[in-house]
């Protein structure tokens, strides 16, 4: 049962894309339209990821979460999308369901967050969902502020509103 944080390789990408997949539609469950979310099968988000990743992984890095040699969760983190200097930006944090609760999400956030102060940063964002509050006291409880900051994106075909939440690196 332990649990090991590593580089993702390109062999884990559709396993990635499934535990993003599970972690969507558990998590977004009650504010984001089911249908939409439904409407990108696992397979799809793997093959995102499997064309995505060559392209950025020497700007970002992603981090799989293995639990007894199975992929139960993953971050992806790299530049603030918008350039803004001395920022980074933690994109992601996805779990499988049967992981909340098991401090996976928390062992990837403070990887993450010791990754991007690596990189050279010295604060990090991320975006969330406004009306995820399991996800914002999640961040507050690891340093997370809103910085009044909003904008809307789109999850699968659904159009969300997004808070910006900021934190200074160690």
């Amino acid at each position: 049962m332990t649990l090991v944080l590593r580089p993702v390789c390109r062999d884990d990408l559709m396993a990635v894309g499934a535990v993003h997949h599970a972690s969507r539609i558990d998590t977004y469950r009650g504010f984001v339209d089911p249908e939409a979310l439904e409407s990108v099968p696992a397979e799809a988000l793997g093959r995102w990821w499997y064309e995505r990743w060559p392209y950025e992984r020497d700007t970002h890095r992603l981090t799989v979460a293995e639990r007894d040699g199975r992929i139960v969760g993953f971050t992806y983190l790299g530049p603030d999308e918008y350039g803004e200097p001395g920022l980074g930006e933690l994109y992601a944090i996805h779990l499988v369901p049967a992981e909340e609760g098991r401090g996976t999400g928390r062992a990837l956030m403070v990887d993450a967050l010791a990754a991007l102060h690596e990189r050279g940063f010295t604060r990090a964002s991320l975006w969330v969902v406004a009306g995820n509050q399991h996800a914002r006291r999640f961040y507050e409880r690891g340093g997370w502020r809103p910085d009044g900051t909003e904008r809307e994106s789109a999850i699968a075909a659904a159009i969300t509103r997004q808070l910006r939440y900021l934190r200074p690196l160690p």
